[in-house]
């Protein structure tokens, strides 16, 4: 933000000697703006995902095959968190408190506590035994504010750029510095 106000501000009291010169600077606070209604049109979607959907992670990316043959690794997934009960078969998305990274495994069962909690047991399709084992220590079931979500759909392979990013950190500069070359380079279509 500073940078663009020291811009604004260089611009009120610079004089401009041709008129190529102003052209050349009214191009680079067009590219900055440009570049700043992007971003905040990506920010605007993700928070009407989230208002949406009713998660607080509306779209995620699997990363390992433990949902093979249902979900592969690199398949964005589409979440919900409606007041919906979970029923047994629901692939959900759910987070740990000491674990980073979501999980995506399907209910496998459901214990209730009175009529209020609800308890989950999760399993990867593509593993052996269920999850107790990657819940915390002395933890047997899931609770509702450990899940982030039902999934409602999905689109195949396409995360596997988020992968890349992740899994690449040099392909992720790469990538950053194409793109502000690409912006820096970009020429005025009407010069």
């Amino acid at each position: 933000m500073e940078v663009i106000l020291g811009y604004v501000d260089e611009f009120r009291h610079m004089k401009f000697r041709t008129v190529q010169q102003y052209r050349i600077y009214m191009q680079k606070i067009l590219q900055l703006v440009s570049l700043a209604i992007v971003i905040g049109s990506a920010l605007s979607i993700w928070k009407s995902l989230q208002v949406v959907s009713l998660s607080e992670c509306p779209v995620v990316v699997v990363l390992s095959d433990s949902m093979v043959p249902a979900y592969g690794r690199g398949d964005i997934l589409f979440l919900t968190y409606f007041n919906k009960p979970f029923e047994v078969g629901d692939v959900i998305v759910y987070k740990l408190k000491d674990q980073e990274i979501p999980i995506v495994h399907r209910v496998l069962q459901i214990h209730k506590q009175q009529e209020i909690q609800i308890l989950i047991l999760t399993k990867g399709d593509n593993n052996q035994v269920d999850d107790r084992a990657l819940y915390p220590k002395n933890q047997m079931w899931l609770k509702r504010s450990d899940i982030m979500g039902k999934i409602q759909g999905f689109l195949p392979y396409v995360g596997h750029i988020t992968i890349y990013l992740n899994d690449y950190p040099y392909f992720k500069f790469v990538m950053i510095g194409l793109m502000s070359l690409f912006v820096l380079t970009a020429k005025d279509p009407q010069s």
